[in-house]
């Protein structure tokens, strides 16, 4: 189990330090830089002082090779500094301080949302005998993921707050104001969530320790949520896991949908204005939620089977 453990630590480092390098290499490629950005015509047309522009590009390192740009920001990444920002002047680790709680409030209730409804549909598409509800039900998951989020958010905006004022339309307004962005992002989380337990399930169910339960005289209910079930979560256990990212990188478009204060408006804003080190900052705390879900998945998987840990850590022997 250590070895286990050990070997998805080091997976994890490993994605974080190329999410790292990628964002670099991808904002590097891009034409300009965020001096020049900040000053926008006026860099090109001389309204500002070129001098001035020098200096800034002095003091962010932007007229530094690079190779000493990569190394000197990933070793203060190490430290967990991410040097100040361009467009505002403050702490990358402070402005980020900020706004994660909002995006974890977010996409905390939104990931809770989308395994229960998409559990919820998948179970219940799967244990009815109604041939023209299963068809219905198993129907809504593909829907769910081809809909564009915002044109959900833009609908239950209209629905929910203009048109019946249950809910607020923008802004943090405490719970009331965080039921509208968590359902319009757990649909299409749920959605796939759906998809895959539901063919997990179905699978489980043709299986030989079913119709063993079945001779035993177990009941239908019993067989579907104690055996199948158990079997079957497995591979939704694994798409919970990848949806974490799917689920930082909606809230950029959920938080401007609903002017929700977070890593996304951050984001949406740091991109605009080519704010390197707060685009770094973002990419590697989003990278850090997607490894710490996904090592959390890794270490709930022995919990359900255990032979997962045995054919991680088993040594192939030379014939």
């Amino acid at each position: 189990m250590r070895l286990y453990v050990v070997k998805r630590l080091a997976q994890a480092l490993g994605v974080l330090w190329a999410a790292y390098t990628v964002s670099f290499l991808v904002l590097d490629y891009l034409p300009g830089d965020p001096v020049s950005a900040m000053a926008g015509a006026g860099a090109d047309t001389g309204q500002v002082d070129p001098a001035q522009l020098a200096a800034l590009r002095h003091e962010y390192g932007f007229d530094k090779p690079v190779l000493a740009q990569y190394a000197d920001c990933l070793g203060r990444a190490v430290r967990g500094d991410f040097g100040d920002s361009v467009s505002t002047g403050r702490p990358v680790t402070s402005t980020l301080a900020d706004a994660l709680p909002q995006t974890l409030q977010l996409t905390g209730a939104a990931l809770l949302l989308a395994v229960a409804l998409g559990g919820g549909l998948a179970v219940l598409a799967t244990y009815t005998t109604l041939r023209w509800l299963r068809q219905l039900l198993l129907s809504l998951p593909p829907l769910g993921v081809s809909v564009p989020t915002f044109w959900v958010g833009l609908v239950l905006v209209e629905l929910f707050s203009f048109r019946t004022r249950l809910f607020p339309a923008f802004g943090n307004d405490g719970l009331r104001g965080l039921v509208l962005p968590a359902v319009t992002l757990a649909i299409p989380t749920g959605a796939l969530v759906a998809q895959v337990l539901a063919k997990s399930l179905l699978t489980a169910l043709d299986q030989a320790y079913v119709e063993t339960a079945r001779a035993k005289g177990a009941g239908r209910l019993r067989i579907h949520l104690r055996h199948a079930l158990r079997n079957a979560s497995l591979p939704a256990l694994t798409v919970v896991g990848l949806l974490a990212g799917q689920l930082i990188a909606g809230s950029v478009v959920v938080e401007t949908v609903f002017s929700r204060d977070g890593l996304g408006r951050v984001t949406a804003a740091a991109v605009t204005v080519q704010d390197i080190p707060l685009v770094q900052g973002v990419v590697v705390f989003g990278a850090l939620i997607f490894v710490a879900a996904n090592l959390v998945v890794d270490l709930v998987y022995p919990l359900l089977d255990p032979r997962i840990v045995v054919a991680a850590t088993r040594k192939v022997r030379p014939a």
